[in-house]
């Protein structure tokens, strides 16, 4: 049996919390537990899915292409293919996507 972990997604607006069993990623168990997150090519190459952990610890289950390194010493995690391995608390929304990438368009 695989033990699953609480894991905290805090928006702006709102605060849900889903259990993860280490054999899901978070944006799947998000998905069974009927929140909506945003995601695009599910392999950990687009960031659409991004999150910031602000505490506990995740794995990734392949190399997260859309993040550098930088980003990852930030504390942006790729929901699409972060398994948690502790329990976790991660802000998701827009203010962590813009966060991310600057709009060069501004």
């Amino acid at each position: 049996m695989a033990v699953s972990h609480e894991v905290v997604l805090e928006r702006s607006d709102r605060v849900e919390t889903i259990d993860v069993p280490g054999t899901e990623t978070v944006l799947d168990a998000a998905e069974r537990a009927g929140i909506a997150l945003p995601f695009g090519c599910l392999t950990g190459a687009c960031a659409t899915c991004v999150g910031r952990l602000l505490a506990g610890e995740v794995h990734h289950s392949r190399p997260p292409r859309a993040l550098k390194d930088r980003h990852l010493e930030a504390g942006y995690v790729l929901l699409c293919i972060a398994r948690p391995r502790a329990p976790c608390r991660i802000r998701v929304g827009a203010d962590v996507q813009s966060g991310l990438v600057e709009n060069p368009w501004k």
